[in-house]
């Protein structure tokens, strides 16, 4: 397999070699060879980013917003151009199948992308409120750190708003999935994007990412990844007192209320687990059945998982692979049941890190696979007796990312997911809305990406008494 190289990061809108010589390999997950290689970044590198960064500040803050807007426009419509350059280099990174690459990892982006080009245009920047005039003005410098699962969507996600916004960006990709951001930049630069608002690190989270996240002029940082991740970054963050947004871990629960359709419900709420192998922030992990329906439910969700096994991509690497075959294990030797799945790769696979769609019942509240992020295709089914029990379930848990409802009624469901201590719920099947907010309570994080509410993020409030 021929190796890219990709050789330099990205500043000051050129393309640059790092202060370092060291480089990190990137290995495909489908054949666990090494596919690509990119710079391991130094905190010396940050420092470069974040001053070319903070030179385009004021010019960039002071272009009108329907300028900005054109140039997100621009973006968007090489990115459109591109869709089969990026889909690849992201099934190269982490395995995702072409059509699921197309389709989420690049068209979710494109449409993200979309919508900021609008709210550049439409959005209130100044109100009158009394006898005052409040404005709205970028925060700064964004320091932008990323995850591998949704390597493009992440990055749209954080760099649409900001740079609607008026910030300059500097950001670190997840050193085990990074083509994406490389092809994206290449966009940015054939965009036109001014010399200095959007700059790329590659490297490593204790050297990049946290060289990013305690630099004192970043006045920003916003991170996707896990709760521990997140809790360091915001403690390297807190001396400067700087904007924190943090989207970590869930845990979250797919409530099927009696009378709704079950066969729908299950197999839904099955291949909403799986999606993307299961390496999804806001995956509906625990599956939430009445006791009178649960042998029903478990069949169900055994069958869809079966069907499944051909059509998942691999975990993004030997790490992941091993972590989720170890909470397999322990959801095992903990009492649980398997009905579908289990260790090991599936049947007839010796190459790349491919997980069996798995499925547990007889699951309890207290185990491990129902109380931690596997982030893997594992699904806990989960008896119980009364809403106010499936409640307390469903609750019982230190994040609140995401959740469903499934109920005979749209007011029934309604009813029930207001209880639900989460950033957002799927109701009867409800699809995923991009200028919805996405973000999460407790220990899934703070802060909101998408939409309106994800660009106000990036603003600061002014207020001028009259």
């Amino acid at each position: 397999m021929a190796v890219t190289a990709y050789e330099s990061l990205y500043i000051d809108g050129a393309w640059t070699p790092s202060s370092g010589t060291a480089a990190i390999e990137v290995v495909d997950p489908a054949t666990e060879q090494v596919h690509a290689t990119v710079p391991d970044g130094t905190a010396e590198d940050v420092d470069r980013a974040v001053a070319a960064a903070r030179r385009a500040f004021p010019g960039w803050a002071a272009t009108p917003p329907a300028e900005r807007a054109a140039h997100l426009a621009k973006v968007r419509d090489l990115l459109t151009e591109r869709l089969g350059e990026m889909a690849e280099a992201i099934v190269r990174d982490i395995g995702a199948p072409a059509p699921i690459a197309q389709r989420v990892h690049v068209g979710l982006p494109i449409g993200v992308l979309g919508t900021y080009v609008a709210l550049a245009e439409e959005f209130a920047w100044e109100e009158q409120i009394g006898t005052s005039l409040v404005v709205r003005e970028p925060v700064g410098v964004v320091g932008a750190i990323t995850p591998w699962n949704y390597p493009l969507h992440q990055i749209t996600n954080k760099i649409g708003p900001a740079l609607a916004a008026g910030c300059t960006v500097v950001l670190k990709p997840s050193e085990v999935a990074p083509s994406a951001a490389y092809v994206f930049f290449k966009i940015l630069h054939d965009a036109g994007i001014p010399a200095g608002v959007v700059n790329l690190v590659s490297g490593t989270g204790p050297v990049v990412g946290e060289a990013i996240a305690a630099h004192p002029d970043v006045d920003m940082v916003s991170f996707t990844g896990s709760t521990r991740a997140g809790t360091r970054v915001a403690a390297l963050a807190a001396p400067t007192v700087k904007r924190v947004a943090l989207e970590l871990g869930g845990k979250s629960a797919n409530v099927i209320l009696p009378g709704a359709d079950l066969e729908k419900a299950v197999r839904s709420g099955v291949t909403g687990a799986y999606l993307n192998s299961g390496q999804t922030c806001s995956a509906l992990t625990r599956m939430l059945v009445h006791r009178d329906e649960y042998d029903r439910a478990l069949e169900l969700a055994a069958e869809t998982a079966a069907a499944m096994t051909d059509k998942l991509g691999p975990l993004v690497s030997a790490v992941q692979f091993d972590r989720v075959q170890g909470y397999i294990t322990k959801g095992i030797d903990e009492g649980a049941r398997v009905v579908a799945g289990g260790p090991g790769r599936p049947d007839g696979v010796e190459t790349g890190y491919y997980v069996q769609p798995t499925v547990f019942a007889d699951v309890t509240p207290e185990m491990t696979i129902a109380r931690e992020e596997i982030f893997g295709p594992v699904l806990s089914v989960l008896p119980y007796d009364t809403a106010e029990e499936a409640e307390r379930i469903a609750n019982d848990t230190p994040y609140g990312l995401s959740g469903a409802v499934w109920a005979p009624t749209r007011e029934e469901a309604v009813a029930f997911a207001r209880k639900l201590r989460t950033g957002q719920v799927e109701v009867n099947g409800g699809a995923f809305n991009p200028l919805a907010p996405f973000g999460g309570y407790k220990q899934s994080g703070n802060g909101r990406e998408l939409g309106r509410f994800g660009l106000e993020e990036y603003l600061e409030v002014k207020s001028l008494q009259l």
